[in-house]
């Protein structure tokens, strides 16, 4: 009696033993580098958040906004971590490290920071989903968080994707510094 007890709590053993393999052994995944930066204007207030994650095919970035004018606002990388405001210039201008032109339109190239404009809705929200093909968040030749990091600025306007240096896009009415973590 007790082989056949013994017997029949084998498998059991052995599935429980799959199951935990499975949830923390060689075919687990690390997560993808990201990093995160909470927007804010000029006075502090909160305006959403901005989040860059690594992948294959570059960085994936995405912003949620909120408080702001209705309308259509100039998104970009900036090349430093600081946003000093109330007028962000501290940010820099736009991550360019391949030596481009402004303007997803311009035909000598475009920054690596340029995004598309993102439209606010009436109450102030607004949300922008892009990938930034190529780039790498810290690791490589260019990487987006290097030694002085590196920011995420909203525009007063759009970006008119052609006009050298930055599009005319306006003053900077929101900035995050990104973290990674």
């Amino acid at each position: 009696m007790k082989a056949i007890a013994i017997a029949a709590a084998i498998p059991f053993v052995m599935l429980g033993g799959c199951a935990t393999q499975g949830a923390s052994g060689p075919s687990s995944l690390p997560p993808a580098p990201a990093a995160r930066a909470d927007l804010a204007a000029g006075d502090g207030a909160a305006r959403g958040t901005a989040t860059v994650t690594e992948a294959a095919d570059g960085l994936h970035v995405r912003v949620s906004a909120s408080g702001l004018t209705p309308g259509i606002h100039a998104v970009h990388v900036h090349t430093i971590g600081d946003c000093t405001a109330p007028a962000f210039t501290s940010a820099g201008g736009h991550w360019n490290p391949t030596g481009k032109q402004h303007g997803r339109d311009n035909p000598q190239g475009m920054h690596m920071g340029d995004m598309p404009n993102m439209t606010v809705a009436g109450d102030g929200a607004g949300l922008l989903e892009y990938v930034i093909p190529g780039g790498l968040l810290a690791t490589g030749a260019m990487p987006l968080l290097d030694a002085d990091g590196a920011a995420v600025v909203v525009h007063a306007g759009p970006d008119d994707n052609v006009s050298d240096p930055a599009g005319n896009a306006g003053g900077r009415v929101a900035c995050g510094v990104l973290k990674v973590g």
